[in-house]
C-alpha cells in the first residue's frame, strides 16, 4: 500500500486506501497499454498515407486526439489503399479502439470522490452532456468490485486489440 497518499483525505481507512492503490495500478496500466497502443496508428498512417515514418510520425504528432487520428485512419481507408476484407478489418479495429476510449476517458478525466463514513470511492465524469430541453454533468459511479472486473475486462480488450493491430500490420504489409 502506498504511504501518505496525496490527495486521500486525512483518516482514510486502510481498506479504502488499499482499493484505491488497486484501482491506480489499473489505471496506470491502462495508461501505457493506451500509449504504447496508439502509437501503432504511426504506422497504419504511414501504409494507409504511402508516406514515410518520419512523415506519419508528424501527421500523427500534429493530431491532437486519439479520436482526430481514427478518424484520419478511417478516412484514408475509405478514401485510399484498402479494399475488401483490409478495409473492414481496418474499420472494425479502430471501431474496437473507439469503444475502449470511453472506458479511459472515464478513469483519466473524472474527479475522485471518497467517502470515509461508507469507505467508498466513487468518480465523477467531468463531461457536459447537452439534452434536447437540458445539461448534464457529473455523471456518479462507484469503483465497486463490478467495475473493477469492467476495468480489468477493457485492460484485456486492450491488450487484445495490440495484438490485433500488430497482426494486421504485418500481414497487409503495413511498413514496421
Amino acid at each position: 500500500m502506498i504511504k501518505n497518499h496525496p490527495g486521500l483525505p486525512a483518516g482514510t481507512p486502510p481498506a479504502m486506501a488499499e482499493n484505491l492503490d488497486a484501482v491506480l495500478l489499473r489505471v496506470g496500466v491502462m495508461n501505457y497499454s493506451w500509449s504504447n497502443t496508439e502509437s501503432l496508428l504511426i504506422h497504419l498512417l504511414a501504409g494507409l498515407a504511402g508516406v514515410r515514418e518520419d512523415i506519419a510520425v508528424v501527421l500523427f504528432l500534429s493530431l491532437k486526439s486519439t479520436q482526430s487520428r481514427i478518424e484520419l485512419i478511417e478516412r484514408l481507408a475509405k478514401l485510399c489503399r484498402p479494399a475488401g476484407d483490409e478495409r473492414r478489418e481496418l474499420l472494425a479495429l479502430m471501431q474496437r479502439f473507439t469503444r475502449l476510449a470511453a472506458t479511459r476517458n472515464r478513469f483519466n478525466h473524472s474527479i475522485w470522490s471518497f467517502d470515509l463514513e461508507q469507505g467508498s470511492i466513487s468518480t465523477i465524469l467531468m463531461r457536459i452532456a447537452d439534452r434536447r430541453d437540458g445539461v448534464l454533468f457529473g455523471k456518479c459511479e462507484p469503483l465497486d468490485a463490478k467495475e473493477m472486473a469492467r476495468l480489468d475486462e477493457a485492460l484485456g480488450d486492450l491488450s487484445d486489440l495490440n495484438r490485433a493491430i500488430w497482426a494486421f500490420l504485418k500481414r497487409y504489409g503495413y511498413p514496421v
